[in-house]
């Protein structure tokens, strides 16, 4: 019985293997990811699930010892490369914003929400570029004081990044 129970979690994998869009993904974000590098503190992590239909992705973006985030959003581009923003995640805010910690946006999107490349795609273009390791999360930040990029909490560009994958 202690061996069957083992092999639950494999068996469920094989079974919704063929399922062609239903999954879950995440993106551990940080600082070193960015491009170029940043050196913060700040952390963070997405959380996005795909419908079982493939119409719809939720998403959570959680976030830790970050100053002044003024948008979050999902690029399109590998590792070590900037894309460009096909979903928002968290709104364009006001620069200058404070602390944050905890979950600071959580929603569900659809094909109409894309944007940029992949405007007017099916959700489907989106679940693609992530299982090919091309989409990444970033949040954005800015203290609102001349010039841009002097430290953490003044990363217009972005101050934490994390490439989306398959969740474990």
């Amino acid at each position: 019985m202690v061996k069957l129970a083992r092999l639950a979690p494999v068996l469920g994998v094989v079974m919704f293997a063929g399922v062609a869009f239903a999954g879950d993904y995440g993106a551990r974000l940080e600082g070193r990811n960015e491009v170029p590098p940043r050196d913060t503190n700040a952390r963070g992590n997405a959380i996005l699930t795909v419908s079982d239909d493939g119409q719809s992705l939720s998403f959570k973006l959680i976030v830790a010892n970050i100053d002044n985030v003024t948008a979050s959003h999902i690029h399109i581009a590998p590792p070590g490369v900037n894309g460009s923003v096909v979903l928002f995640l968290y709104p364009s805010h006001p620069a200058g914003g404070g602390r944050l910690n905890g979950v600071i946006a959580e929603g569900t999107a659809t094909a109409a929400n894309l944007v940029g490349p992949l405007a007017g795609h099916p959700l489907s273009d989106l679940i693609a570029a992530i299982n090919a390791g091309n989409a990444y999360v970033n949040v954005h930040t800015d203290d609102g004081v001349a010039p841009p990029n002097t430290g953490a909490g003044d990363f217009p560009g972005g101050e934490i990044r994390g490439q989306v994958s398959v969740s474990d």
